[in-house]
């Protein structure tokens, strides 16, 4: 398979810096070389995004901070997803804060229009991202993100590449969720998505929840796979920008990406919030490495 591996340093999303160095970490991590030792052909792009410093922009919109830079990039991004997508080539995309899904999921979408297939999210994290302008706590908009691509929220994010929604909310299936706004659950509680917490995951056992989620894509032609490492809990991630604990192991999401993997449906796929400011020997780069081989084809035995 030709891998497509997009890096897009974009931290505007978020409060907390330092996501922006994500990429190259996970590119020092040896994301090409393992990829290309799976048998993949591997296309690196790193100028993508081109912008000033957060701290040399103005925040603009308190309920949507920094959303020029923000529309702007995801804009290229989602351009470059629906060119690689639409030639059967994989895009990967390297955050960054979460906000970039924006992007990749508009292209995604642009491309299953044209050739009349569902779309559906596998949205690993730890929070929703599900807020609007009049539910967010911070403004930030990596937070706002989700509800944005299924249609809810600011127009200008909303609309982002092409108007109206990218994402039905019924399609999205979201594992590992452990800390959502009150604002944000009502919303996605009216919207219909499908929600696996760790609640869940304590209470049935993670193969429980993996089987449940195979069938719930079992409709859909095409998954997008959105992974912020947040997901994790700290002693396997300490390098992320919103570090929770009592969050997924490392084998839990190596499984998860692993099963997935054997739908045959996954056209792309992002890992986001990777901060190796935070990080410890740059493990949790060096895991995303492992979790991006594992949905592209690598196996125990």
């Amino acid at each position: 398979m030709n891998v497509h591996i997009l890096e897009m340093p974009l931290d505007f999303g978020a409060s907390r810096h330092g996501s922006d160095m994500g990429p190259s970490a996970i590119r020092l991590a040896g994301i090409k070389e393992k990829l290309e030792s799976l048998g993949h052909k591997t296309f690196e792009y790193s100028d993508i995004f081109k912008a000033s410093p957060q701290e040399y922009e103005q925040a603009g919109n308190p309920r949507a901070k920094y959303l020029t830079p923000i529309v702007n990039a995801c804009t290229k991004l989602a351009g470059e997803v629906e060119r690689i997508t639409a030639s059967g080539d994989f895009p990967l995309v390297l955050g960054g804060d979460h906000s970039i899904v924006l992007g990749t999921l508009a292209g995604l979408s642009a491309t299953a229009k044209k050739e009349g297939k569902s779309v559906g999210v596998l949205y690993v994290d730890a929070h929703g991202d599900f807020n609007t302008p009049e539910t967010t706590p911070t403004g930030n908009i990596h937070g706002e993100c989700l509800a944005a691509s299924a249609g809810l929220g600011l127009k200008d994010l909303v609309n982002l590449y092409y108007d109206g929604q990218k994402i039905d909310p019924k399609n999205i299936c979201f594992v590992g969720t452990r800390d959502l706004d009150p604002g944000e659950k009502i919303l996605m509680k009216q919207a219909g998505v499908t929600v696996f917490t760790m609640s869940d995951i304590d209470c049935i056992g993670f193969a429980g929840v993996v089987r449940q989620v195979l069938a719930f894509f079992k409709k859909i032609d095409i998954i997008h796979v959105s992974f912020d490492m947040d997901v994790l809990d700290p002693m396997f991630a300490p390098g992320t920008g919103i570090p929770l604990p009592g969050g997924m192991t490392n084998r839990e999401a190596l499984l998860l990406m692993e099963e997935i993997a054997t739908t045959g449906k996954v056209r792309s796929a992002e890992i986001v919030e990777v901060n190796p400011i935070l990080d410890i020997r740059n493990q949790t780069a060096i895991l995303a490495v492992n979790l991006a081989a594992r949905l592209l084809g690598e196996k125990l035995y």
